[in-house]
């Protein structure tokens, strides 16, 4: 699998419209975390590189992972970062804030999404050329945030991050919302030792129930 570019990116959230975030503490754990949410139909993937040995995870999972499959890198903090990212088969990149990884991802066409918290980072995280920006943390700002920044810049891409629930998605979805990076609400525990993956696996179908019912658009994959 090689890296997708910024309007590649794009257009995968816009038909897929949800990123599972694996923010694990085992690699196997990960790994099997990555391959349950990928059968139940969740197959855009950010493998956080907080993970220690991140790199050995990225790659196993790309290794066995279908075509549709998308897994990206996620806490990319540095241009050293994206390198090795990139180096163990990352496709795209997601960050915190607006670092120099963004500006270096992009250089490199790697679709990228960054961190941004205010509308002046929105609107500079757009204007970098980035497929959309991750709102986070989306719990302190609310949905009525994005449909207020949407207001005089109706065409800004925001992805809402942290704090996201099953039943918070068609409100944030009502308001504008891109599309949502999910981590600790829909994983649980399965990226960890001992997680319970059938859990996963029932979360995963009613996530991917609730958001491909309430997206404006019929999903269909683009890559």
């Amino acid at each position: 699998m090689s890296t997708v570019d910024n309007a590649q990116l794009r257009d995968r959230i816009a038909s897929d419209r949800l990123i599972a975030i694996l923010r694990g503490t085992d690699v196997d754990a990960t790994v099997a975390a990555a391959r349950t949410l990928i059968a139940a139909g969740i197959t855009t993937l950010e493998v956080t590189l907080t993970l220690a040995d991140a790199e050995e995870a990225i790659a196993q999972i790309v290794s066995d992972a279908p075509d549709e499959a998308l897994v990206g890198a996620g806490t990319v903090l540095t241009e050293r970062d994206v390198d090795r990212a990139v180096a163990a088969g990352a496709q795209f990149m997601v960050t915190p804030t607006l670092t120099a990884s963004v500006d270096y991802a992009i250089a490199q066409g790697i679709g990228v999404l960054p961190g941004v918290f205010t509308p002046t980072e929105i609107q500079r995280g757009m204007d970098l050329g980035s497929a959309a920006v991750k709102l986070f943390p989306a719990s302190v700002l609310g949905a009525g945030f994005i449909q207020a920044v949407r207001d005089p810049l109706p065409d800004v891409r925001i992805i809402p991050v942290g704090g996201v629930s099953l039943e918070s998605i068609p409100t944030f979805l009502a308001a504008g919302a891109f599309g949502f990076g999910i981590g600790g609400t829909l994983v649980g525990d399965a990226a960890g030792p001992g997680g319970d993956l059938a859990a996963l696996a029932t979360r995963a179908g009613a996530y991917r129930a609730v958001i491909d019912e309430h997206s404006p658009h019929e999903r269909k994959h683009s890559l």
